[in-house]
């Protein structure tokens, strides 16, 4: 039983370095499973900020936050909490590219991971930056500060997000910063060179955001969400408890390309002043227009800051340009023709630690005791930084408990698809979410999120009795349902004939289970329930998973046996120690490869970049004769 009075101990189980979506994750899931944890930030008014977009979810994005919310996380709670729009992205197509997103109040965002993180009796705050990572026996063993202060824990979590030197551009105009109003965090960065890891420099850059009574929504296309309001968690209200809001959209213009060409010399991605990568798949506004000359406009997604709030953030204009160069892009779109700029776009590069320096845990290779989720590891966004400290903060505490890691395989989790590409592929770029980087994305989908996770959720003590009841309630629905549609017959008959007809459609010859109907391609569910009026008394999300379950059937029936086909390369482990340079039937650039992200299994050797399947098989090879050597 926790004491009511909150004294820190003299020695933490965890210190979580940073309090963006990364370290807010981690120090609730670690503080819920029984750690006791430090979270360190610079600015503690700035927990759970976001950066740019107040928008959770998305394509690739939307599962992952499911998935969290599987898991017991907090990432799909706050966000339907603080939700003022909430769409399903791609409902018209298949279930595996269906993806929530929710537009938050930024306010209600930040209050809510706050609330929830001050309030925990585990978790303990402190505004300080952390200057350098402590080390004793070979392993970490806490930070010091810039205050002078030394803290000590047996496992230390870098989210360092942007903060790692930072250093922000508008334009000509450029300073240290870890984002456009804090300092960065210089003192991290030495300490890490000093330990041996690399750094790399990545770059981003964030929109500007214009004052909402400057802006002439009646000149754009509005765009409302949906209704009834999509939810990431089952286990929030089913009404927001904020108002919903229209967003807009409108388009750049060719006068708008024709400045941002003019202009591109005072670029800072374009005059050598940001040397920093960059995202491929969010870029700036400056680089989409000279990529792609052709592109007569581009879309602008024009979206409200909070429910109640001064500001607007015109999506889609990611810039480094000068303001002034801002400033007449803006005015050149319409309904933004006399904006009022209230905070400028900016680009910032900052130092990251390229992932194949990590093991699958996310703890380093370099130092036991160190670990590392989000930014810091070369990703972009939000979801990508929140599923990491999740999984960082499941395996710091599987090593202090004793446990097995917490590894999920690449068919079971678009997380584990995440941290596998990091840390056996690395990055060259800002890495983000997508459902083509996975190869079994049927089984993926974010409607059967709880039905892949929940349960291991349980297990690992981060899911709660309200959750679990829920979700055996839903898992119940669901196979009864399925379990009548597949039992219920189909005899033919008049009435059944009068159907097919209504339908347009020959009727059977045969008799047909209801489920057998259902994956005609002509059913929907409307018409079931008409067949079939008990089907309607079942829940809404128990009727669509159905659905998708016995029309995917085979689609999902062949993923699942290619992933037990190269689940047989996962079962065979590698030694840590393996020494490539003996295995015969390497060339060089395959054994710098291997000794370079030293997999942890064959199938993760197989997956490395540039690795072809003879060197696979080399290793394999080897391998048996080791085996056979100490037989």
């Amino acid at each position: 039983m926790l004491s009511s009075l909150r004294i820190p101990p003299s020695e933490f189980d965890l210190i979580v370095v940073g309090a963006g979506h990364a370290g807010s994750e981690a120090a609730m899931a670690a503080a819920g499973t029984g750690l006791t944890v430090l979270l360190v930030t610079g600015n503690a008014d700035r927990i759970g900020h976001l950066s740019c977009n107040p928008a959770v979810g998305g394509l690739g994005k939307g599962h992952m936050v499911r998935e969290i919310d599987a898991l017991g996380g907090r990432m799909g709670l706050w966000a339907d909490e603080a939700a003022i729009q909430a769409r399903t992205l791609n409902a018209a197509k298949g279930p595996a590219v269906r993806a929530t997103r929710v537009q938050t109040d930024r306010a209600a965002y930040m209050a809510a991971v706050k609330r929830d993180i001050f309030g925990h009796p585990r978790i303990f705050v402190r505004e300080e930056t952390a200057e350098a990572v402590l080390t004793e026996n070979g392993r970490a063993s806490g930070i010091s500060t810039s205050l002078g202060q030394r803290f000590r824990a047996r496992n230390v979590l870098l989210t360092t997000g942007t903060f790692l030197r930072g250093h922000i551009h508008i334009g000509e105009v450029n300073y240290p910063g870890g984002r456009r109003g804090d300092a960065p965090a210089e003192g991290l960065s030495r300490s890490l060179l000093e330990l041996g890891f690399t750094l790399r420099r990545f770059m981003t850059c964030t929109t500007p955001r214009v004052l909402t009574a400057s802006v002439d929504f009646s000149r754009m296309q509005p765009q409302p969400g949906d209704d009834p309001v999509p939810r990431f968690s089952a286990r929030s209200p089913k009404t927001p408890p904020l108002p919903q809001r229209l967003c807009h959209l409108t388009w750049t213009t060719e006068a708008t390309h024709e400045i941002i060409r003019k202009a591109l010399d005072r670029s800072p991605m374009y005059n050598g002043a940001l040397p920093g990568v960059g995202p491929r798949y969010c870029p700036a506004i400056e680089d989409k227009i000279a990529r792609f000359p052709e592109k007569e406009r581009h879309q602008i997604f024009v979206e409200p800051e909070g429910a109640n709030s001064p500001e607007t953030y015109p999506n889609n204009i990611p810039t480094g340009l000068p303001l002034d160069v801002q400033i007449d892009l803006l005015h050149s779109i319409p309904g933004l023709e006399r904006c009022h700029v209230v905070r400028p776009g900016y680009a910032i590069e900052y130092d990251m630690l390229p992932p194949t320096q990590l093991h699958r845990t996310l703890e380093t290779k370099a130092l036991p005791g160190l670990w590392c989720a989000g930014q810091i590891n070369g990703t972009s966004g939000y979801e990508e930084a929140a599923a990491q400290g999740l999984w960082a903060a499941l395996n710091v505490a599987a090593a202090h408990q004793g446990r097995a890691p917490f590894l999920p395989g690449r068919n079971e989790a678009y997380m584990a698809v995440l941290v596998d590409d990091l840390v056996t592929r690395g990055t060259d770029e800002p890495y983000r979410m997508f459902t083509s980087r996975a190869e079994h994305r049927l089984l993926l989908r974010e409607s059967n999120a709880d039905l892949r996770l929940t349960p291991l959720g349980r297990e690992l003590g981060l899911v709660g009795d309200g959750q679990w009841d829920l979700f055996q309630k839903r898992k119940a629905d669901l196979e009864a349902l399925l379990g009548e549609l597949s039992s219920i017959r189909l005899t033919p008959g008049a009435s059944l004939r009068a159907f097919f007809a209504e339908m347009g459609q020959s009727a059977p010859a045969n008799a047909l289970t209801l489920g057998e109907l259902f994956r005609r391609p002509f059913m929907q569910t409307a018409a079931l329930a008409r067949l079939w009026p008990e089907f309607a008394g079942y829940p809404e999300e128990a009727r669509a998973e159905a659905e998708v379950t016995l029309r995917y059937a085979g689609y999902v029936e062949r993923q699942e046996e290619t992933a037990r086909k190269q689940a047989a390369g996962e079962a065979k482990p590698l030694p840590e120690a393996l020494d490539y340079a003996l295995v015969a039937g390497l060339t060089t650039e395959a054994r710098e490869k291997l000794a370079a992200v030293r997999p942890a299994t064959l199938g993760q050797a197989a997956r490395i970049p540039g690795l072809t399947p003879a060197a696979v098989a080399c290793i394999e090879v080897h391998l048996k004769k080791l085996l056979a050597r100490h037989a």
